[in-house]
């Protein structure tokens, strides 16, 4: 199953059913529909409508149509109807316009201020604007709205291809990362352990020339405290576990990746617990080096934050 982002675009187009009076077919005006569909990231599926008048009776249909193939995501339909009139614009009759004519002296009658009627208003309020069954526009944008679905859901497949090998590449660079941290805390604590016993041999040297100690601390005695000093510095900076979860993180994250489908919510989650196990790695760091592979983890970990957002 592939990964889907929650980004896409699709439009159709198609031709709607035919509007002229069938007693005048020289006047008949062919009409197109349209339909746009947009989505982008949200915690929950949102869906907005914007249709023409003639069209909202399909509304509940579309919103069903939508909801059996998206589960996140703010998604905006809007769907509108262009008409194409092949016999050019049609003239009023006499009748008609004897008739604005009369509505016009009446209302400068109580409204002396009131505006003339222009020939763009007169071509407007004579217009024929005869209306489909609601039937055969619901057909019609039915079929436009299955179309758009399926453009959709591939814009949005080729996206979520893209972030799903983005996050895949940014995945291998963290196990790097973590590979080459492995080796750097048996160095620390083998340094470290050996920085005590010489600052011990050093303490004891000074002091038995002084002749301070005397024999209140053996050589042994000094030899065992500084293992237990390095012992416990061994427990301070240990980060095996916290490389373990990382690692452990690293494979659910990318075996969600090649499952697919409803993967986002899992994968922030995920993202959340690599940052933690990060963080500790960086304050438990006893190194510069150490320090500087947390720093890069993190950056990694905050690209993938971005581009999960985005994830169905």
């Amino acid at each position: 199953m592939a990964v889907y982002s929650m980004t896409g675009y699709a439009s159709a187009q198609g031709d709607g059913p035919k509007t002229g009076p069938a007693e005048a077919p020289e006047r008949e005006t062919p009409t197109a529909l349209g339909l746009e569909i947009r989505s982008v990231n949200s915690r929950f599926l949102d869906l907005s409508f914007k249709l023409a008048d003639d069209l909202r009776a399909t509304e509940p249909a579309l919103r069903e149509l939508l909801t059996a193939q998206l589960k996140r995501g703010k998604v905006e339909v809007r769907a509108w109807i262009e008409g194409r009139s092949e016999a050019g614009l049609r003239a009023p009759g006499a009748a008609e316009l004897q008739k604005l004519a009369n509505v016009q002296d009446s209302v400068r009658t109580w409204l002396p201020n009131a505006g003339l009627l222009t020939v763009a208003d007169i071509l407007s309020l004579t217009a024929s604007r005869p209306a489909p069954r609601g039937g055969e526009w619901h057909e019609q944008l039915m079929a436009l709205g299955q179309r758009g679905v399926t453009s959709l859901m591939e814009s949005r497949q080729r996206e979520g291809d893209r972030l799903a090998a983005m996050l895949l590449d940014r995945l291998q660079q963290l196990r790097q990362l973590a590979a080459d941290a492995q080796p750097l805390i048996p160095q620390l604590v083998a340094q470290q352990r050996q920085r005590f016993l010489d600052r011990w041999s050093e303490a004891l040297g000074a002091s038995s020339s002084e002749g301070a100690l005397g024999n209140a601390i053996t050589s042994d005695q000094a030899r065992d405290r500084a293992l237990t000093e390095a012992t416990a510095f061994a427990i301070r900076i240990d980060v095996a576990e916290e490389l373990t979860r990382l690692a452990s993180h690293l494979t659910e994250i990318e075996r969600l990746l090649h499952k697919g489908g409803e993967v986002g919510k899992r994968l922030d989650f995920l993202i959340q617990e690599l940052h933690r196990e990060a963080n500790t790695l960086g304050s438990k760091s006893s190194s510069l080096e150490l320090t500087r592979i947390s720093v890069d983890m993190k950056v990694l970990i905050e690209q993938m934050r971005e581009q999960v957002q985005n994830i169905e």
